[in-house]
């Protein structure tokens, strides 16, 4: 199975596109760039030469470190000096190549870079195809916390080629499926049951239920980036794109308090088995849907609880991005598809509730 999901976002639409070989349609998309920057984690070299072979212009590769060690401003300075030095102008090109961490890189040295130059992602893990490379969020990290300095800017095209997937390790593929469930639980109820009916083959990446699960998932995303790109605010049970976020808050906390060892879908799967027992606590959500959560997390080889005193995490939590002023702002579900905004929840039952996960 193979598939393009547009996605009309307010700087302008682009394609998504879901298929074995998709990298090959790249040199299509060169435009009329006569530079490309390719920023890739030294250990996809020689995808980043092959990259390089596609696109037909001069390119300057830059590597960077694996995982979140390049969402850092040093990092970020590097790959400027690296452009630079390379004369990329205005009309030239960055491609992203790598997992999540690299996109979110890429994307903000593209943004920033002149004020903004054209920017390709390809994504090479199945978190980045169905979280960071679609939506526009670029960012680093700082000590204080996760994505806390970026800006919001669309590539010219995503190119999910499912075909390199095929080297990844089971537990990374876990990871980005809890991204995949995450979709699920807020939008889309089709996932819920293709993942249901096998989990083994959800997390072949070979397999067609594999690649209906991702593209499932980036049309979630799509379609909520498409309403409500720059995140504004939500109110109640309006909610826009902030609907993304659930389970991130205790995620990204985990993630900080793990020293960014935790992959970001293990940590929020953890997340969001403590956001159903919130939302069955404050919004009266079934408890067939908090098993749920559980039955395909854990099934998919995820965590359900982490290792440390609620109390260690929740001032990681007040840093969240989605915060205003001192006040938390949790999204719940009331039923499969419904999130609302839980605004300055009752922190016994927020505790509560983390003490209740399985261990």
């Amino acid at each position: 199975m193979s598939g393009t999901v547009r996605v009309e976002s307010q700087l302008g639409p682009y394609d998504v596109v879901v298929e074995r070989g998709a990298l090959d349609r790249l040199p299509e998309l060169v435009g009329d760039a006569s530079r490309v920057a390719v920023i890739h984690p030294a250990p996809l070299s020689a995808l980043a030469e092959r990259v390089a072979a596609l696109v037909g212009v001069p390119t300057t590769l830059v590597p960077v470190p694996d995982a979140e060690a390049a969402k850092t401003p040093q990092v970020l300075a590097d790959c400027w000096d690296a452009l630079a030095e390379a004369g990329l102008t205005r009309n030239d090109l960055v491609i992203g190549v790598g997992g999540g961490t690299t996109t979110d890189l890429a994307g903000f040295v593209a943004a920033s870079w002149l004020r903004g130059v054209a920017y390709i992602s390809v994504p090479t893990s199945v978190l980045a195809m169905v979280d960071a490379a679609v939506g526009g969020k670029t960012g680093i990290n700082l000590p204080a916390g996760k994505n806390l300095v970026g800006a919001f800017y669309e590539p010219r095209a995503v190119l999910c080629d499912l075909s390199l997937l095929s080297s990844l390790e089971a537990a990374e593929v876990a990871s980005g499926l809890a991204e995949v469930i995450k979709c699920g639980f807020i939008a889309d109820p089709e996932i819920l049951a293709l993942a249901t009916a096998d989990l083994t083959d959800s997390r072949d990446v070979t397999s067609d239920r594999f690649a209906e699960l991702v593209l499932r998932a980036i049309s979630v995303k799509a379609d909520v980036v498409a309403a409500d790109f720059t995140e504004a605010t939500s109110v109640g049970d309006r909610v826009g794109r902030e609907a993304l976020n659930y389970g991130h808050t205790l995620g990204h906390a985990i993630e900080k308090h793990a020293g960014f060892t935790w992959r970001h879908g293990q940590a929020i799967s953890v997340g969001m088995a403590w956001m159903a027992r919130v939302s069955r606590d404050l919004l009266g959500l079934d408890g067939d849907t908090v098993d749920l959560h559980d039955e395909l997390l854990g099934g998919l080889g995820l965590p359900l609880s982490y290792p440390a005193p609620f109390a260690d995490l929740r001032p990681a939590m007040s840093l969240d991005k989605k915060a205003r002023g001192a006040e938390l702002r949790l999204i719940g579900l009331r039923s499969v598809g419904q999130v609302t905004v839980l605004a300055g929840p009752d922190e016994s039952v927020l505790a509560g509730a983390y003490d209740s996960l399985p261990r």
